[in-house]
C-alpha cells in the first residue's frame, strides 16, 4: 500500500442499574455441554441466565432483548465501573480440542474484555473482544481439554458506561489458530543504508529481522520492482534479504508489482522497459520477470513459499492492456504469472490480492469476474486498513465470504495503525488526526496492539480453517533521511513512520506481542 494523502443500548431499569454491586458468585448446577448459549431461556432482564454463573458486580450481566440471531442476548453494563464474569462449568467432556465461537459487540473502552476457557487442564486462553458498536463480529477461543472439565468465561473489567454484548456461543470440537504472523519488511535495506537503526524495547542496537523474529514473526514480505529509480526493491535487493529472512527460520511471500514503482488500486504503470510491448509481448514480459526472480530465488536455497501475481489489482494492472476493462486479457496477464511460479515450485503458493478489505460488492465482483475467465490462484489476499476499508464486521463479512464463495484460503496481505499521529520527519502522516482513527482505538501503543491483534482474531475466525493469518505493513520503515515514499526523490518523506513496529527512538513497539498471537 502506498496512498499519496490521505447504536449504543438503552440504560437498564434504574433499579438494576442502582444494583452494581460486587457479590458473592451465583452457581449453576454443571453439565457436559453448553446450556443456553444463545439467552433464549429467559427472556429480558434476567440477573442470572439459566445455565450460566456470575461473579463480581453480578448486576452489571445481564440478558435482555436484541439477540445476534434470536431475541436476547447477554449484556455487560453498569452506569459505574464495573467486573464482572458470567460463566459456565463444564465437567464430563471427553478430552481433546474444542474451540468456543461466540458473536460480540463491543463499545470500547473498557481495562478489558474477553472470552475465555479455562480450568481445562492447561493454560488459559482468551481472545479479546473487538470494538464494534453496531455490527455483530464472530470470534472464536481454542483450548486442549485434558482433565474432563472446561470453565467458559465472559469477562468485563470495565469503566463507568463501557459495555459488551454477547450471543449464540457454541463449544464444539475443533481448533484454531493462524499460521501467517508475518510483516512486510520490503523497506528495511535502503533503511539501514541510509543509517537506519533499530533497537529492541530494552533499546539495545540489533539486526531488525533477529527482533522481529524474537517477537514471533515467522513469515515476510517483500515487494519486487521491475527497475526502480533508486536501486532497492528490485532483483538483487530481494534475493539479497532473501537469504536473511530464511537464515532466520522465517517464510518468504514474494510480491509482484510488475512495475518499476508503486502498484495499487489507483496506479498500476508498467516498467519503462515494457512500456511499448504489445499485449502478447506483456504476457511473455510478466513470465519472464516473475520466472526470473523466483528461479533466482530457488537457486540461492530460498525459494519463494508464496507469491503475490500483482499488487492490489482491483482495477486489474498493466494498465491499459491488463485493465479491468478487459477482463480476458487481465485473465491471460495473471496466468502467464501463475504458470512461471508453478514452473520454478510447484509446491509454492499463488495468491491474488485486492485491497478495500470491507468492500463485499467489490470483492465478489472482482474474483466472479477471475473465476468466470479462468484465473488460476491458489488463496485470496486483501489488505484492509481499518480507517479506509469499512468496519471490522464489513471485513469479517468480506474475508468469510471469499472464503466460502471460491473454496479458498484467505489472508489479510496489508494492515497496520498508527501508535502516535504526530510525524517525525518532514511529511505529513497519512493518518495524522484524530477523525481518521477507528472509533475504539486510539493511535497509542495500545491502540496499535489492540488492533493488530483483533484483526488476527477475525481472521483466525474464519470457518474450516481457512483463515491463514496477516502481514504487518511496512513494520520497519521508520523516518530515515533518503528513504522516503518516491524512489525517484531521495528528497521524499515517509508519511507512514507512525504506523510501523519500530518507534521513534527505534525501539521495538509493545504492537510486536501480536506475533505472538494463536
Amino acid at each position: 500500500m502506498f496512498h499519496p494523502r490521505r447504536t449504543l443500548r438503552a440504560l437498564l431499569l434504574p433499579l438494576v442499574a442502582g444494583l452494581a454491586l460486587t457479590a458473592l458468585p451465583t452457581r449453576a448446577q454443571a453439565a457436559s455441554t453448553l446450556t443456553n448459549g444463545g439467552f433464549e431461556a429467559d427472556g429480558t432482564g434476567a440477573a442470572v441466565p439459566g445455565g450460566w454463573s456470575e461473579y463480581g458486580a453480578v448486576a452489571a450481566s445481564y440478558t435482555e432483548a436484541g439477540g445476534h440471531s434470536g431475541g436476547y442476548r447477554l449484556s455487560h453494563w453498569s452506569p459505574s465501573a464495573y467486573k464482572v464474569e458470567t460463566y459456565q462449568y463444564l465437567s464430563g467432556l471427553a478430552n481433546g480440542d474444542y474451540r468456543l465461537t461466540a458473536w460480540v459487540r463491543s463499545g470500547g473502552g473498557q481495562n478489558a474484555a474477553y472470552l475465555a476457557l479455562k480450568n481445562c487442564g492447561g493454560a488459559e486462553q482468551r481472545t479479546d473482544l473487538p470494538v464494534s458498536a453496531s455490527g455483530w463480529i464472530r470470534i472464536v477461543v481454542p483450548v486442549k481439554v485434558t482433565g474432563n472439565q472446561c470453565t467458559v468465561s465472559v469477562n468485563s473489567d470495565a469503566n463507568a458506561g463501557n459495555w459488551i454484548n454477547v450471543d449464540d456461543l457454541t463449544l464444539t470440537s475443533g481448533t484454531s489458530g493462524t499460521a501467517i504472523k508475518g510483516a512486510d519488511i520490503s523497506s528495511l535495506a535502503k533503511s539501514e543504508a541510509k543509517g537506519g537503526v533499530y533497537r529492541s524495547a530494552s533499546g539495545a542496537p540489533g539486526d531488525a529481522l533477529t527482533i522481529l523474529r524474537s517477537a514471533g514473526m515467522n513469515y515476510a514480505r517483500l515487494k519486487v520492482w521491475v527497475d526502480p529509480a533508486d536501486g532497492y526493491n528490485n532483483k538483487a535487493r530481494v534475493l539479497a534479504v532473501a537469504q536473511r529472512v530464511k537464515a532466520r527460520g522465517m517464510r518468504l511471500l514474494v510480491d509482484f508489482h510488475y512495475s518499476d514503482t508503486w502498484a495499487d488500486p489507483g496506479t498500476q504503470t508498467k516498467p519503462a522497459a515494457w512500456a511499448g510491448h504489445s499485449y502478447g509481448q506483456l504476457r511473455t514480459d510478466v513470465y519472464r520477470h516473475t520466472y526470473d526472480v523466483l528461479n533466482a530465488l530457488k537457486a540461492q536455497g530460498t525459494t519463494a513459499d508464496m507469491v503475490q501475481v500483482g499488487n492490489e489489482i482491483n482495477g486489474g494492472m498493466l494498465w491499459s492492456e491488463g485493465s479491468t476493462d478487459n477482463w480476458t486479457q487481465l485473465a491471460g496477464l495473471l496466468n502467464s504469472g501463475y504458470d512461471a511460479v508453478k514452473a520454478v515450485s510447484p509446491a509454492t503458493t499463488v495468491a491474488l490480492h485486492l485491497a478495500k478489505g470491507g468492500d463485499l460488492a467489490g470483492t465478489r465482483w472482482w474474483f466472479d469476474n477471475a473465476v468466470a475467465k479462468g484465473v488460476k490462484f491458489d488463496v485470496v489476499g486483501l489488505s484492509y486498513y481499518g480507517y479506509w476499508h469499512g468496519t471490522l464486521s464489513d471485513f469479517q463479512t468480506t474475508l468469510d465470504d471469499a472464503a466460502a464463495r471460491y473454496g479458498k484460503p484467505v489472508y489479510v496481505a496489508e494492515t497496520a495503525y498508527p501508535f502516535r499521529l504526530d510525524s517525525e520527519d518532514a511529511l505529513e502522516n497519512i493518518i495524522d488526526v484524530s477523525g481518521e482513527l477507528v472509533p475504539g482505538y486510539p493511535a497509542s501503543t495500545a491502540g496499535q496492539t489492540r488492533w493488530m491483534n483483533d484483526v488476527a482474531s477475525i481472521v483466525e475466525a474464519v470457518p474450516h480453517g481457512r483463515g491463514l493469518g496477516v502481514f504487518s505493513w511496512e513494520a520497519t520503515w521508520t523516518a530515515v533521511d533518503g528513504n522516503g515514499w518516491d524512489p525517484a526523490d531521495p528528497a521524499s518523506g515517509n508519511g507512514w513512520e507512525n504506523q510501523a513496529l519500530f518507534g521513534y527512538d527505534d525501539r521495538a513497539l509493545p504492537a510486536m506481542a501480536w506475533f505472538r498471537h494463536r
